[in-house]
């Protein structure tokens, strides 16, 4: 008997084949957090996902035309760093993946950023070639340093960094608190951490349509897509690992796919795949994602739950509550005025 032709399928974020600017809607939607109870689990093989990633960086031209998700997201952070209105001498990208920030940080905004992924081959796959800058076409004013990292097992002194910027790669760690806590004590006093990872709505049609797909074919369902972070976590977290001044608030973004197989392709060239699919149950998937997300145009939409979160190490210079008890005017004379 013949065995069946599998597909791999991903995880995570979802968006096109054409370049990010060809697809016809690209939106944001913003989301509100609160905070629940974490609940750790020991999901992800770190090695075979640093050899996904390898993988995928050999495959360059394929690994380039993904940058869209992540050269998205970091224009967002970086925006948000714009924000702060603080000079950081050096920031740490962990999760670089093939570096992202440097193509939008401003000249003054830091004097270097270390690039730090799992994969050697992935942090590597464009040291070869110029950084240039979105807004300017101009090469990237900031220099970069490279180190092969395990945000699982960081390898940096206590007290030792300005700021720690993740851009899309924590959903992939086991012990996420754990990570956040590492985080933390790296940071000197007063520090910043500043990240963007998947939240659990992410590509919540294509969880659907292969659930649906595996009960059609299969009489069953397998988890298809990794599980990820709600984000009314990741408040509580933060403040678990002691960080202080958090905010973490959520976005959706949304990208047209010409079809599912499209996405699916996507995903493996960017180092997200994850599960394999009987073709049966793929062909299935394909029609049922058409039939109850496809749009007039003809594409599919994918949806990206992007959990954006801020906390700072604490420091004595940093706004502090005032104790309980220690206001001079009641608050309910002042309603009364």
């Amino acid at each position: 008997m013949a065995t069946p032709l599998l597909y791999t399928c991903g995880i995570a974020p979802r968006v096109g084949r054409i370049p990010l600017a060809a697809y016809p809607y690209l939106g944001w939607r913003q989301r509100l957090s609160t905070t629940r109870n974490w609940h750790a689990q020991e999901v992800f093989n770190r090695t075979h996902k640093r050899q996904q990633k390898d993988r995928a960086a050999q495959r360059v031209e394929n690994s380039r035309h993904t940058d869209y998700l992540r050269n998205a997201i970091a224009e967002q952070l970086v925006d948000r760093l714009r924000d702060i209105r603080r000079r950081f001498p050096t920031i740490v990208e962990l999760g670089a993946h093939s570096g992202f920030l440097r193509r939008h940080l401003d000249p003054g905004m830091t004097d270097k950023v270390i690039q730090c992924d799992l994969s050697e081959a992935m942090v590597q796959r464009d040291r070869d070639r110029p950084t240039t800058h979105e807004a300017t076409g101009e090469p990237s004013p900031v220099p970069a340093e490279y180190q092969v990292v395990d945000e699982e097992a960081l390898p940096f002194a206590e007290n030792s960094l300005e700021a720690v910027v993740s851009n899309l790669s924590l959903h992939w760690v086991n012990d996420l608190p754990g990570a956040l806590i590492q985080i933390q004590r790296a940071l000197v006093p007063d520090g910043m951490f500043l990240g963007a990872m998947l939240g659990g709505d992410t590509l919540f049609e294509l969880r659907t349509s292969l659930q649906l797909a595996e009960v059609e074919r299969e009489n069953g369902i397998s988890p298809r897509v990794s599980p990820m972070t709600d984000p009314r976590d990741m408040t509580d977290l933060l403040q678990r690992a002691g960080f202080a001044l958090t905010t973490v608030d959520v976005d959706d973004l949304t990208v047209d796919y010409p079809t599912p197989l499209a996405l699916m392709q996507d995903l493996r060239a960017m180092g997200e795949s994850n599960a394999t699919l009987l073709r049966d149950t793929l062909l299935a998937a394909s029609s049922i994602y058409k039939e109850l997300y496809g749009t007039e145009e003809g594409h599919i939409p994918a949806t990206f739950q992007i959990i954006f979160m801020i906390g700072w190490k604490p420091d004595s210079s940093q706004p502090q509550p005032k104790a309980r008890g220690s206001a001079t005017v009641s608050l309910k004379d002042v309603l009364k005025s």
